[in-house]
């Protein structure tokens, strides 16, 4: 079937890819501008598409600096509690 040239082409998906190498602080902020942005309104479509974009992935990459922290946190835990049953 031919491609209607009248029919609008979706916009293209952001690079998301400098946000794998964001920490935890820079992501967050970055995530409560974004969101910030977001409530203000006063953008285009395509521009506020691309921006929950981009604000789902910074919230994931915080999700996952806390995941990590968490797990850490749990293996510490474990660690002291082995260490307190033992008597050391």
């Amino acid at each position: 079937m031919a491609k209607n040239e009248d029919t609008p082409q979706s916009p293209a998906a952001p690079d998301l890819s400098d946000i794998e190498t964001m920490g935890y602080e820079e992501a967050r902020e970055e995530l409560v501008r974004t969101v910030a942005q977001l409530e203000a309104g006063g953008t285009a479509l395509e521009e506020s598409l691309a921006l929950w974009e981009r604000g789902e992935a910074l919230a994931n990459r915080c999700e996952h600096w806390l995941d990590g922290a968490r797990e850490r946190l749990e293996a510490a835990r474990s660690r002291r509690e082995e260490t307190d049953e033992s008597g050391g």
